[in-house]
């Protein structure tokens, strides 16, 4: 044991090295006569060596585990994910692509010849499946009705001898979402609380339909505290025409939230028990809002729509039952449809008016004509951000507190949209300068099958300004537009040292620039030229970067978007400025990234 009660140690040693000469001194001042070999090859060394090495170890996962601990100093994906799910960020894992299909069908002429035989003219149900030639899956969102007389119908053949039509083609539209359907039962026992049941398809997109052998049904929410969901009913008024569906708010003591956790996906229920179903109170609004006559109280000063039962337990958890769950998987990792490649049709389900009479193989040939393809792109499906962009976009989405003021607010909730509904890979707000109320215009990029910017379909939008209608202000409207894409190249000239490959330095610059390219900036952020002088003169082995040069990109598969880029520039040639509705891409890092030594 050392002689000295309070032995000098040194606590800010904290690698190898330093632990190691640190054992050594303390070895000498304390143990001189009992350690003094101090060759590398001996046993002592050997321990010195061991513990030095425990040492630097533990110090590493000490200093991991302080990082991964604070939002701004994690480094881990899964991490980040979870300091944002505790501030109330919600990462989309599992998007969604979403866009239209356009049908074809052929029915035929009636007797007369003269137009379509209306017996004939079918539904194709949603649910129906159709597929690329890289098989990846999509779904049929809504009916398709081929007898609706905003159809196209051309004549598709005609009787030889007397000119009359035999067969007529309906071109029909459907909306379309990628992804199957799968299905999974669960026979639970005894009541349990907080039940959770992990799903065999770690692949799950959205829960469709749970419901029990009882015939309860559960609804999906964002946390077991909301108790209120909004559901689509048919509009039976007057301007069912203009308005097929109506949203109506519906009160659901049974439903769960939807968990994923290191690959897996649970359904996380609440702790009441079916003995409380018939103890719920509903809240009424004249207690919660109004003061009532003769009374100078009110008995809660708040009013949340999300939550319209007295109800503490979170909802029901079902027992003594069998679940059975439908849902959507997406078994693809790249989910979008370029256009022209949905082209298979998987599974139909058609229905005909008047089915039983009619002829079997009249209605066989009708469904076996179906034929599909897409028009344009379906898209909502992106590349995981970077884990810089996922930070700030935790930090943008704690104080909206589920509503849009500012236009950061506005950012974050189009970033927070559920990815069964499509995802938006950039966006920028701007004021209306020509409105003259509060008008503000949301212009947004979506991403296509190859991980380029590409416009963001209409579908997407549709969705888009219906989940921002939900927080935004009520004196605030809302424009949803498209973003220009202009792509962009860089040519480049250095000077490598006199003592280097040439050609591998200038790899190496390649390299580099196509690093710091692959991520895409913001709509209406510019390029600093001066940031890649900075890139290029810090790669091993450049000398000097003689000349840097921004070029617009045009024809082929580019953009078309009229930009001048020596209009763009900043009068000093420092920057490539932006206009807010402008989006850069290098859509080809290998090609339009050209650089030349001198």
């Amino acid at each position: 044991m050392p002689k000295n009660k309070y032995p000098a140690i040194k606590y800010t040693d904290r690698d190898f090295n330093s632990i190691r000469e640190n054992l050594i001194d303390y070895a000498k001042r304390y143990y001189p006569d009992s350690f003094k070999d101090f060759n590398e090859a001996s046993f002592g060394a050997l321990m010195v060596d061991a513990v030095s090495y425990i040492g630097d170890m533990l110090s590493f996962y000490v200093d991991y585990h302080a990082n991964e601990s604070f939002l701004v100093t994690s480094n881990e994906y899964t991490n980040v994910i979870k300091h944002g799910k505790a501030l109330g960020y919600k990462f989309n894992n599992i998007p969604s692509s979403r866009g239209f299909v356009t049908l074809f069908i052929k029915v035929p002429a009636s007797t007369t010849g003269f137009g379509i035989d209306t017996d004939y003219v079918p539904t194709l149900s949603k649910g129906s499946s159709f597929s690329t030639t890289s098989g990846t899956s999509f779904l049929l969102i809504g009916d398709v009705n081929f007898g609706d007389p905003k159809n196209e119908i051309v004549v598709a053949s005609t009787n030889e001898d007397s000119g009359l039509p035999t067969e007529y083609v309906i071109k029909a539209y459907g909306e379309v979402i990628s992804g199957r359907l799968d299905y999974q039962e669960f026979k639970l026992g005894e009541f349990q609380r907080f039940r959770k049941i992990q799903l065999s398809d770690s692949n799950v997109a959205e829960i469709m339909n749970v419901s029990d052998s009882e015939g309860n049904r559960y609804y999906e929410v964002d946390f077991l505290s909301q108790n209120t969901v909004y559901i689509s009913v048919i509009n039976t008024g007057a301007d069912k025409g203009t308005v097929p569906n109506l949203l109506r708010p519906l009160v659901v003591p049974r439903r769960f939230v939807l968990e994923r956790e290191n690959g897996k996906v649970f359904m996380q229920f609440g702790y009441g028990s079916d003995k409380d179903a018939s103890k719920l109170g509903f809240l009424r609004p004249e207690d919660v809002t109004l003061e009532m006559h003769a009374r100078d109280y009110i008995s809660d000063t708040s009013f949340d729509p999300a939550k319209l039962i007295k109800s503490d337990k979170f909802g029901i958890c079902p027992s003594k039952t069998t679940l059975r769950v439908s849902f959507r998987t997406n078994s693809q990792t790249n989910i979008n449809a370029a256009a022209g490649s949905i082209l298979q049709v998987q599974k139909a389900n058609f229905s005909f008016n008047n089915s039983s009479a009619l002829s079997n193989s009249q209605k066989s040939t009708i469904i076996n004509s179906l034929e599909v393809n897409n028009e344009e792109p379906v898209l909502g499906d992106l590349t995981y951000p970077s884990l810089e962009e996922i930070k700030r976009r935790i930090y943008d989405t704690f104080p909206t507190q589920n509503r849009a003021v500012t236009a950061s607010d506005y950012k974050a909730i189009v970033y927070l949209m559920p990815g069964k509904y499509g995802s938006i890979k950039r966006c920028n707000v701007l004021q209306d300068p020509d409105a003259f109320k509060r008008n503000l215009n949301l212009y947004v990029v979506s991403e296509d099958q190859n991980g380029n910017l590409a416009t963001t379909n209409d579908v997407i939008k549709n969705n888009l300004k219906n989940w921002v209608n939900r927080y935004r202000m009520i004196n605030d409207s809302v424009d949803i537009l498209n973003a220009q894409i202009v792509h962009i190249g860089i040519n480049y000239t250095i000077v490598p040292v006199l003592e280097r490959d040439r050609f591998e330095v200038l790899k190496k610059t390649q390299d580099a620039l196509r690093l710091r390219f692959s991520t895409i900036g913001d709509i209406g952020e510019s390029i600093e030229i001066s940031d890649i002088y900075r890139i290029l003169n810090t790669v091993p082995g450049v000398s000097d970067t003689v000349d840097v040069s921004l070029v617009k990109k045009s024809g082929g598969l580019y953009s078309q978007v009229d930009f001048s880029i020596d209009n763009a520039m900043s009068f000093d040639g420092r920057y490539l400025i932006s206009p807010p509705t402008v989006i850069f891409e290098i859509k080809y890092l290998d090609t339009d990234i050209q650089g030349t030594v001198r």
